[in-house]
């Protein structure tokens, strides 16, 4: 039998088979190089997967094949009966393999798009999330600028707050004033210090005050509510304030209301202003300016007077030298006698206190003048029982004066005293001195512990004849010839009655005379003052 050549068929076999082989792992090679330039494609590594399944399902066929064909070449036809079923079978297995790899692709292309779309969802929330982030970050740090700069805001504005408050702590502890709070059942809430030790109250625990406790006049107090309701202040309103011993002083009051966020009154700021030594200072001043009126008028009126009383006086002696002693003519002119001479003396008081006379001026040490005095009066203060304390500051400077004027004058001032404690049979006179280095000053103290001088008699007490002396015990003349030579001295006369003790507060019986007089310019001049 003739048949055709299989040998083009063999070769076609075998060079097929060889093809498939490197066709498949060239797809192998190219899908797992897709593989690794994008990892997270899905269909990539799909595919390449695909390609090992088809590479192993060639390598099965071509393999079976090429085995064949080298059998047969060979003359081993025997062995391929044998061989051809396990072929075959691996053969059908690679197939079944591709062919379910093959099979599941658009189960997988469809899990990969959802698996994509989710994961794009997914990236495009973590864009999302880190713009978020981002922009909280921003936010972040904007918020810790603001933070950083708001503190320091709060700091800044803290340490301006209690710089203020300390300037207003300053002002309220540190003024000489009363400064005070009070709410609208005129209670007051807070005081400074100077407010308390105005009205006499003194040591750690405060009192609990009411505007109708220091308020003298009930009707004061309403005039200077209703003004306060109308107005919402009340400006350079003159009273007088009970101090907690029950004297009075004069006050110049300010105050403003302090009103809530509806404009309703809840309580009042003030300010009370001490006037009493200023009241006491223009008394002294229109005192001074009505006794050189009269010192002016009693100049004259002595000098008129003098004359006839000179004339009086020579004839009454001359007439004296025609009587017996024992007459009673005599004894007429000698009392004409003593009279005029009395007479002469007001003249000559007269006469000092209208200072028309002159004084020679020197430098003087007041230590020296007030001790010359005590010398002087103390073995009569000491008849009454009455004992004299000196308490004289060392290396005082000098003063300008004439030291026969300055002894008439402390002279007159303890004899006050000595009369003051006349009735009691004992008591004690405190002559002090002291340099005031603020004002230049030299003040000499005389205090007794008598009966004091009356609130209503202080005012009068350097006026000319005034005296609280019976009738032929004084002229009147004591105070104010003493006031007129330390005004010629360029000084001033401060009276204190009761006085008020320094270190307790307490005011405790008597009368303090202080004479205050400028310190000396020049140590070593002496001059003379007609």
């Amino acid at each position: 039998m003739t048949g055709l050549p299989l040998l083009p068929s063999i070769l076609v076999d075998m060079v097929g088979s060889i093809a498939d082989l490197v066709f498949a792992f060239l797809a192998m090679r190219y899908a797992y190089l897709l593989t690794r330039k994008q990892p997270e494609n899905f269909l990539w590594s799909y595919l390449f997967y695909i390609c090992i399944a088809i590479a192993a399902f060639s390598i099965s066929r071509a393999a079976g094949h090429l085995l064949k064909q080298f059998l047969f070449i060979s003359g081993n036809n025997d062995i391929w009966p044998i061989i051809s079923p396990y072929s075959g079978g691996f053969n059908t297995l690679m197939l079944i393999s591709v062919s379910a790899v093959t099979l599941f692709y658009h189960k997988g292309v469809e899990t990969h798009r959802v698996i994509a779309a989710k994961a794009a969802k997914l990236k495009h929330a973590n864009l999302l999330l880190k713009e978020a982030a981002r922009e909280m970050k921003d936010l972040n740090l904007h918020l810790e600028e603001i933070n950083s700069h708001l503190e320091e805001k709060v700091k800044e504005r803290t340490a301006e707050l209690s710089r203020s408050e300390e300037k207003f702590r300053h002002l309220f502890s540190a003024s000489k004033d009363m400064v005070y709070f009070c709410n609208t059942g005129q209670d007051i809430t807070d005081i400074n210090e100077s407010g308390l030790e105005m009205l006499g109250y003194y040591g750690k625990k405060r009192p609990r005050l009411n505007l109708h406790d220091i308020f003298y006049s009930e009707g004061d107090l309403q005039t200077f509510f209703k003004s306060m309701q109308r107005d919402g202040y009340v400006k350079d309103f003159e009273t007088e304030f009970k101090r907690k011993d029950g004297t009075l002083i004069n006050v110049l009051m300010s105050a403003t209301a302090i009103r809530d966020e509806k404009g309703n009154i809840v309580s009042c700021e003030g300010i009370a202003k001490d006037l009493t030594k200023v009241k006491t200072m223009m008394e002294q001043l229109a005192a001074s300016e009505k006794m050189a009126s009269v010192g002016q008028m009693a100049a004259g009126v002595a000098h008129e007077i003098n004359t006839p009383l000179g004339i009086i006086l020579g004839y009454a002696q001359l007439m004296m030298d025609d009587f017996d002693e024992d007459s009673e003519a005599y004894q007429n002119l000698l009392v004409i006698e003593r009279q005029t001479k009395a007479s002469r003396k007001i003249v000559a008081d007269l006469l000092k206190f209208s200072r028309q006379t002159g004084s020679a001026r020197e430098n003087l040490n007041i230590n020296e003048v007030l001790t010359d005095v005590v010398a002087v009066t103390e073995h009569n203060l000491q008849l009454d029982h009455i004992q004299v304390h000196m308490d004289l500051a060392d290396n005082l400077p000098a003063v300008v004066g004439d030291a026969e004027k300055l002894r008439q004058v402390f002279v007159n001032l303890i004899n006050n005293a000595h009369h003051a404690m006349e009735k009691q049979g004992k008591g004690d006179i405190f002559i002090t001195s002291w340099f005031d280095s603020a004002n230049k000053q030299i003040v000499a103290e005389v205090r007794d512990t008598g009966h004091g001088i009356p609130a209503d008699v202080q005012a009068r007490i350097f006026d000319p004849f005034f005296t609280t002396k019976p009738v032929g015990k004084g002229t009147g003349l004591g105070l104010s010839v003493s006031y007129g030579i330390i005004q010629d001295h360029g000084g001033n006369i401060e009276v204190e009655s009761p006085v008020v003790d320094k270190k307790s507060g307490k005011k405790i019986p008597g009368t303090a005379f202080r004479i205050i007089l400028p310190e000396a310019k020049d140590p070593e001049a002496i001059q003379e003052k007609p």
